[in-house]
Order: structure tokens, then C-alpha cells, then sequence
């Protein structure tokens, strides 16, 4: 690029505080593109090589054949339908709960500090030992779930919760559950605080009820948050193995398998970094789809306008 008085200048120019503010990015880029990029980026390629422990030396391109083995997996239809299943329930019972949670909170009351933090702390807990906690509390010999149903006459001897293949799935959901609530309630709270009192001033005036005014100003008010939060927990809950496989570690059978274990199992016991590679870049192309249908449904630039 040529000046006026015919000097060049150079197309990308910093200014000093241009080159201060890069200098402090500095660290957290390389750090991002250490941690995240790269091995994002190399995964995709190993799902393309043949790249296995067992033989470092051949690790040549091998196209789609990574792909074409995982799909024709025997147990792949069912570790697709309990991924859906895994995520589906999952969502629906964390958003239900952390929204009616959400709502109480939003009223001042007495113990509402301790409440509060009764409600936020299994966010503050490792997915893992959380797990752990409730692999104790469904064991079916002297867990306390059992020793409770005992007691109250529900059940008249012991279940095998986490050894039987239709219990299982079900209670690590329940897990997830109880984990995930956490996050709705927060978000939503938060969203809360932000709607105008004078909106429902406004509506009491006009002889709204509770249900009108949660349905015409609250849900409208809060969309955005809403559809935002919902996107976000979809992908992390797909991409949460650590309950499961502290749980159940994919058993029985493999009965509790979602995608994001069933690639663990690639790379520990199979040892089989191409293959869990492959299921790696699935993953991303479900949730890829499901964010673009899921904006495109949703309305989302417009989500919230009254």
C-alpha cells in the first residue's frame, strides 16, 4: 500500500497500544492453541491414519476406514440411542428443576444465603468424585438408596442399581441430574434479577395472575439466557463422560455407553487413537448440526424482543 507521499506502509500496522494489548493476549493464545486447537486439530487427523499402539511404525492415511469400523460397531445403535437418551433426560430434568429452583430464589427470604449454597455446590465438586459419591449411594449391597426403599417399604429386597443393565442407565442420569441442576439454576437466577419490577407492578395492575406473568413476561424476558444456557449444557452434557465412568465405566455390557466413553475405551484398553479419533470428529459433527438447527429453530437473534 502506497501513501500519498509515495512511501509504502505496511498492510497490518500496530499502534503502541495495539502491540501492548497483543503482548498481554500473548500468553492465553499460545496457551488455547497449546491445549485446545492442537490437539483438536491433530485429532481430526489421527481419524484418518492408522494409529495404533501396537504399531507405531505404520501410521499411514487409511482414508474413511476409522469411520466405517465405529459405525459397524455391534453396540454402536445403542451407544447413539444412549447418548440421545443420556442428553435428552438429562437436559429436560436440569432445566425443569434449575428453572423452579431459579424462581424461588429470586424472593428474599430468611436462610436464603445458606439455601443458596445448599443449591450451588455440587457445581463447585468434580464431575468424578461426584460420581464416585453416587456409585456408593447406588451400590447394591450396602448403598444408602437401597437402605432408604428398604426402609419406607418400597422394595421388599436389595437392587442391583449399577449391575443390572435396566437400572443402570437410569441411575446415572439421575447423577447427571442432580449434578447439572446446579448450572440452570445459576444462569437463570442471574437472568432473573435483570427483569424490571415495574413489569410486574404493571401486570398486577392489569389483574395478571402468576401463571400470565411467568408465561408472558418472565420466559420472554429470560429467552436468550434460556436458549443459550440450553446449547451449552446439550454440549457439555454429551461431552461428560467422568460420571459414567466413575459410575459404571461404560458397563454393564456396555449398557451405559455414550459416545464420549465409548472414545475412552478406544484409547485406554483399545489403545486405538485413529478409531477414537473418528469418534471424536462424530461427536463434533452431531453437535455441530445440532447448534445450527438448534439456532435456526430457536429464532435466536430474536429471542427475548416483545
Amino acid at each position: 500500500m502506497q501513501n500519498l507521499n509515495g512511501s509504502h506502509k505496511p498492510f497490518f500496522s500496530f499502534s503502541k497500544q495495539g502491540k501492548f494489548i497483543l503482548l498481554c493476549l500473548l500468553p492465553a493464545i499460545i496457551l488455547v492453541t497449546a491445549f485446545i486447537y492442537y490437539p483438536l486439530f491433530r485429532g481430526v487427523i489421527m481419524a484418518f491414519q492408522n494409529y495404533t499402539l501396537f504399531d507405531m511404525s505404520n501410521t499411514d492415511f487409511i482414508g474413511l476406514k476409522n469411520f466405517k469400523e465405529i459405525i459397524s460397531t455391534p453396540d454402536f445403535k445403542e451407544i447413539l440411542w444412549n447418548s440421545f437418551i443420556w442428553v435428552a433426560v438429562s437436559l429436560f430434568f436440569q432445566l425443569t428443576i434449575g428453572f423452579t429452583l431459579a424462581l424461588f430464589l429470586r424472593k428474599s427470604f430468611r436462610g436464603r444465603g445458606i439455601y443458596q449454597a445448599f443449591v450451588f455446590f455440587p457445581w463447585a465438586m468434580s464431575g468424578f468424585l461426584i460420581g464416585l459419591i453416587w456409585r456408593w449411594m447406588f451400590n447394591g449391597q450396602n448403598g444408602v438408596i437401597n437402605d432408604l426403599l428398604l426402609k419406607v417399604g418400597l422394595i421388599d429386597q436389595q437392587i442391583p442399581f449399577l449391575s443390572d443393565p435396566k437400572w443402570a442407565m437410569t441411575s446415572v442420569i439421575i447423577a447427571n441430574i442432580w449434578y447439572g441442576v446446579t448450572f440452570f439454576a445459576i444462569m437463570i437466577m442471574a437472568a432473573l434479577q435483570s427483569i424490571p419490577e415495574e413489569l410486574y407492578e404493571a401486570a398486577d395492575i392489569d389483574g395478571a395472575n402468576k401463571v400470565q406473568q411467568l408465561v408472558k413476561i418472565t420466559i420472554p424476558y429470560i429467552m436468550p439466557t434460556l436458549l443459550s444456557t440450553i446449547l451449552l449444557r446439550v454440549i457439555w452434557i454429551l461431552n461428560f463422560p467422568d460420571l459414567i465412568y466413575s459410575m459404571t465405566n461404560g458397563g454393564p455390557a456396555g449398557s451405559t455407553h455414550i459416545l464420549s466413553t465409548f472414545m475412552i475405551e478406544k484409547v485406554i484398553y483399545a489403545q486405538d487413537y485413529g478409531q477414537a479419533g473418528a469418534v471424536g470428529v462424530i461427536i463434533i459433527g452431531l453437535l455441530l448440526m445440532f447448534a445450527i438447527f438448534f439456532l435456526l429453530v430457536t429464532n435466536y437473534r430474536k429471542a427475548g424482543d416483545f
